[in-house]
């Protein structure tokens, strides 16, 4: 058994994510989801060498029951794995322009990761209740946090200062941040490997696709472009979040319609996206099946993003110069092969020729091309976000 592993930490407002990881190899030892929090049907889901179990939380659990229940039950049931882990790394949305990079956790960390609260106000809060319960649960051990925004450091002013006052982000530190940073970090190295190319002489275009979504220009291995913006709001058509908007929207719901402006970011933030266009349901997979039966709310959601989307990849051209490939992951890109043709389709513009076969065996937990050899490359590659935080955990505590 490897004794490189990592208890790898990714805490939502509501859920739980967690895996025990191989940080030399990527494989998981075990994997699971604690969902439900503040609810009377709390549970934990997981999975040990493949080997699924379930159990319930107890009635209003969050985060700190869930990390007990993790030492207490699963790595106390599994010691052989317990005793080989050697820290734990957080994923953490948000570490604004302070962290440009993976840090060990102390003190001061915790402040920075509270100062940038404002800017993902549902997702380090939850970050922060993780590392102390996990402090408390694993004090013998180094915590390490991983910060989605660090990677799009490396973007040039002329793509993250938005055209306001300077003195904003001068004062203010209002900016382009981007998201979904460790999983654009993984593909980009792998893309380069599937392409037989070095990192640094390898152009592509990564759409991480799912519930949140984002597009991101990797010029040589670095971020160049990214489509969301100061807050994980900005860019694509999501689940429940609208994406790119006029601003003023918010002044006439405001000032026209009498919405509060608490109200107003419900709606941006929990009411849009494809739930909102469809008024069914923000589950992609029903939106697809609602286009199959000729629903026009979901027809008209499946197709609003599937445009946005190509639109942005077109975009993301210019930074590039050269493009290499278009690379689709996340849950939706991962298996949806309906929006990855459309998409693709629509830019036909750049000689993408979908090849249906392999675009169709490219799902549930396969990768590869999904176009044909002639014209440009797009492809399919899983991603794994846990693997990059384990990675980045071992080599801080070398």
């Amino acid at each position: 058994m490897s004794n490189k592993l990592v208890l790898v930490l990714n805490c939502g407002s509501s859920s739980l994510k967690f895996a025990i990881i191989d940080a030399l190899t990527g494989d998981d030892q075990i994997s699971g989801l604690a969902e439900c929090f503040g609810l009377e049907d709390a549970k934990i889901k997981w999975k040990v060498n493949g080997v699924k179990q379930e159990a319930s939380l107890g009635a209003f659990s969050a985060h700190r029951e869930a990390v007990e229940f993790i030492v207490k039950d699963v790595l106390g049931a599994n010691p052989e794995i317990a005793s080989q882990i050697h820290a734990i790394g957080h994923r953490v949305v948000h570490g604004g322009e302070k962290f440009t990079q993976s840090v060990i956790i102390d003190e001061s960390v915790i402040h920075g990761i509270e100062d940038c609260a404002a800017l993902a106000p549902l997702h380090n809060p939850a970050h922060l209740i993780g590392i102390r319960a996990a402090q408390a649960s694993f004090p013998e051990l180094p915590q390490v946090a991983v910060f989605d925004t660090a990677f799009h450091q490396t973007m040039p002013e002329k793509a993250f200062i938005y055209a306001l006052p300077y003195k904003l982000y001068r004062e203010n530190a209002i900016r382009r941040y981007g998201m979904h940073g460790t999983s654009h970090l993984f593909i980009s190295r792998e893309a380069a490997k599937a392409l037989g190319k070095d990192e640094a002489d390898t152009n592509i275009i990564c759409a991480h696709l799912g519930n949140g979504a984002s597009v991101t220009a990797i010029k040589g291995g670095k971020s160049v472009d990214t489509s969301m913006g100061l807050t994980p709001l900005e860019g694509l058509v999501m689940g429940t979040r609208c994406g790119d908007v006029d601003p003023s929207v918010i002044f006439h719901l405001v000032n026209r319609l009498g919405y509060t402006l608490d109200e107003v970011e419900s709606v941006l933030n929990k009411q849009s996206g494809l739930l909102g266009i469809s008024e069914l349901t923000n589950d992609c997979r029903g939106i697809e099946e609602g286009f199959e039966q000729g629903h026009k709310g979901a027809t008209l959601a499946l197709e609003i993003f599937c445009y946005r989307l190509a639109k942005y990849i077109a975009s993301y051209t210019v930074p590039l110069e050269r493009l290499d490939a278009v690379v689709f992951t996340g849950g939706i890109g991962e298996n949806s092969d309906l929006i990855r043709e459309k998409v693709l389709n629509s830019l036909a513009i750049f000689n993408f020729n979908v090849d249906k076969e392999r675009n169709a065996a490219a799902r549930f937990g396969n990768g590869g091309q999904i176009t044909t050899d002639e014209g440009t490359v797009a492809m399919v590659i899983p991603t794994n976000e846990e693997w990059v935080i384990a990675e980045d955990a071992m080599r801080l505590l070398k």
